[in-house]
């Protein structure tokens, strides 16, 4: 349900279940969070993280949250691989990004989106709690008013808002060339170089 290639120098780590709209279950963050491992323990410099098909993803699998998904150790276990990766690691969502699936695009270093992009998080009137370490990556981004507007009133945002609020780095009419292009100077450096930078932040 991921795949895993490589491009240019970068490590492209797709999420490929799109007849569910990639909405992610148990076996796929551990999946995601093995495939992030490697590849920092390969030396990657650059991660990019995206979906296949139309929809980044829908979020947390509804039948697995029938079943305790929400509390499953694996959401923050993946993000806290993304922030901690440490090479430059990008989201590139080539389509709408919603409920739990924000954690790992949170725990990114940048974000590029398709212009039809949609964010929401409609974790409120579902009845969930959001996963511990999003609403600060997210304030941190966008500030905490925004931050309240997404996760508490379940505002729904299009990609030139989610831009221009902080959210996203970058429109890109596809977006796993726009994050290519992000890090075309991350791709030109050596990896050593890249993680010595990567450490100032």
């Amino acid at each position: 349900m991921i795949r895993v290639e490589d491009r240019g120098g970068a490590r492209i780590i797709t999420l490929d279940r799109v007849e569910k709209a990639n909405a992610l279950t148990q076996d796929m963050l551990a999946a995601l969070d093995a495939a992030v491992a490697q590849a920092a323990a390969e030396g990657v410099a650059v991660l990019i993280l995206t979906g296949a098909g139309k929809v980044f993803s829908a979020g947390a699998d509804l039948e697995g949250m029938a079943q305790g998904l929400g509390q499953a150790p694996e959401w923050e276990v993946l993000s806290a691989r993304i922030a901690a990766y440490p090479g430059l690691t990008l989201a590139a969502l080539n389509g709408t990004l919603a409920g739990g699936a924000f954690g790992m695009v949170l725990a990114c270093d940048l974000r590029v989106a398709v212009p039809g992009a949609e964010f929401f998080y409609p974790v409120m009137k579902r009845g969930y709690l959001p996963q511990p370490s999003d609403p600060r990556r997210l304030a941190a981004l966008v500030g905490p008013a925004r931050a309240r507007q997404i996760i508490l009133a379940g505002r729904r945002i299009g990609a030139a808002e989610a831009r221009d609020w902080g959210l996203l780095d970058l429109v890109a009419e596809e977006a796993v060339e726009g994050a290519l292009l992000l890090a075309a100077d991350a791709l030109g450096a050596d990896a050593a170089h890249v993680r010595r930078m990567k450490a100032m932040f």
